[in-house]
């Protein structure tokens, strides 16, 4: 079986050394809004009572936030840029 959406964030979470505030801003980059206790219950075992399952929407907007985190935001493409 493959790796779920919560094991990726899960090893994505270790590997860039994050925080639960640090995902919280990386998300809120995106505007989407995860509180601690929704990102704790994403992090317990699956036998836990409080586990949520994470969702392609949460995971989703969290690689977005990260992408914007780690490059900054793409410049805005304007009509006035000089071609030559």
């Amino acid at each position: 079986m493959g790796l779920s959406n919560n094991d990726i964030f899960k090893k994505l979470r270790v590997a860039l050394k994050l925080r639960d505030d640090d995902i919280i801003k990386i998300c809120k980059l995106v505007d989407f809004n995860i509180s601690k206790s929704e990102l704790g219950a994403l992090f317990r075992n699956e036998d836990h009572p409080k586990y949520m399952e994470c969702g392609d929407q949460i995971l989703r907007n969290f690689l977005n936030g990260l992408v914007i985190h780690l490059r900054g935001p793409m410049p805005k493409k304007s009509t006035e840029q000089k071609k030559k």
